[in-house]
């Protein structure tokens, strides 16, 4: 079953003042099944972040379609979107997005306060995710108090509150130290394994890479290659190095 489907989506940003038009996507097909773990890879203005941007509904796409569970985001309006978002789509971003005026158990709640939800309800489910990235006994300490490995184990916990049906990533590990960065990469790995969460991650980053179960590596807008996982870790990164070092990455 697909989650993601995502057919000739093109991004074209207007010329200004006689410049030519800048083609940031050109016609990329894609399709995310679920429980999958896919990675987006690609050197500085290959469009990685621009798509990232798009899939997540927080630009619009020139042309094309972007099917999250089988509804086109690129045909929705404002608040529909926002609402769809909401419900159906979790977010990881690189610099956390915690609120330091909210503990972290009101952080990873606030998605379901939103909504409305019974509090006993949230209680629990929070709970339950806090127990599941082990910081259950930070529930009443606030983001300034905690590490950035710690601080993204709880943006991580926030994307699943609602039960999503995909999780977006954005360089999760750009802010974090190598230690942090495999503490977040098994956490984000054990999301995907242990509860079935459907994953897809921009990174630069090769290591984090690996973690993937396959990478989609762009170019110029354009998809350039694919490669799966076997499950070996370790030749599975290199691999990752052996593409960039064809495609271009950022090192």
């Amino acid at each position: 079953m697909d989650i993601l489907r995502v057919n000739n989506l093109t991004k074209v940003y207007n010329s200004y003042k006689g410049a030519k038009e800048v083609v940031a996507l050109d016609a990329i097909s894609l399709n995310v099944s679920k429980g999958e773990f896919v990675g987006i890879m690609g050197p500085s203005g290959s469009g990685k972040t621009t798509l990232l941007n798009i899939l997540s509904g927080v630009d619009k796409s020139t042309s094309g379609e972007v099917i999250i569970s089988n509804k086109d985001i690129s045909k929705m309006k404002k608040d529909e979107l926002a609402l769809f978002r909401r419900t159906n789509i979790g977010y990881i971003f690189q610099d956390f997005n915690l609120l330091d005026s909210l503990t972290l158990q009101e952080n990873i709640a606030l998605p379901l306060i939103l909504d409305k939800v019974e509090p006993k309800d949230i209680n629990k489910r929070v709970l339950n995710l806090m127990s599941f990235f082990d910081i259950e006994d930070l529930n009443k300490k606030y983001p300034y108090h905690i590490s950035g490995g710690q601080k993204q184990r709880v943006a991580a916990a926030r994307a699943l509150i609602n039960n999503p049906s995909i999780i977006f990533a954005d360089e999760p590990t750009g802010n974090l130290d190598s230690k942090s960065s495999n503490n977040i990469m098994q956490t984000i790995s054990r999301m995907n394994k242990e509860i079935d969460s459907t994953v897809l991650m921009v990174t630069h980053d090769p290591f984090a890479a690996s973690f993937c179960k396959r990478i989609i590596f762009i170019k110029d807008g354009k998809i350039k290659m694919e490669i799966t996982s076997n499950g070996d870790r370790k030749r599975f990164f290199d691999k990752i190095l052996e593409v960039q070092s064809v495609i271009g990455g950022d090192n």
